[in-house]
């Protein structure tokens, strides 16, 4: 896992067939935020989703590259409120 400290807001999050997955809101704990603008449709729309800091396997130019393609890194996306159980 890459060091999270080094995540700036408003950063691209990618995945790592340089697909965008989202937009850096914030780090909390162990988790990217991303902002509510990247939350999807239906449902999903409007409110924030989190990723694992364990999917972040670079952070470049401030970029946040992560370990799976970006297909794969979406279906692991938390919800607010949700904690990761693996």
């Amino acid at each position: 896992m890459a060091d999270l400290s080094q995540i700036q807001e408003h950063a691209e999050v990618i995945g790592a067939d340089g697909v965008h997955v989202g937009t850096v809101d914030r780090v909390v704990g162990n988790r990217i935020k991303l902002t509510k603008d990247d939350s999807g449709e239906g449902r999903h729309q409007g409110h924030h989703h989190y990723i694992s800091g364990g999917l972040v396997a670079a952070v470049e130019d401030g970029t946040v590259r992560l370990s799976a393609n970006a297909d794969v890194a979406v279906t692991f996306e938390e919800e607010e409120g949700e904690e990761a159980t693996s």
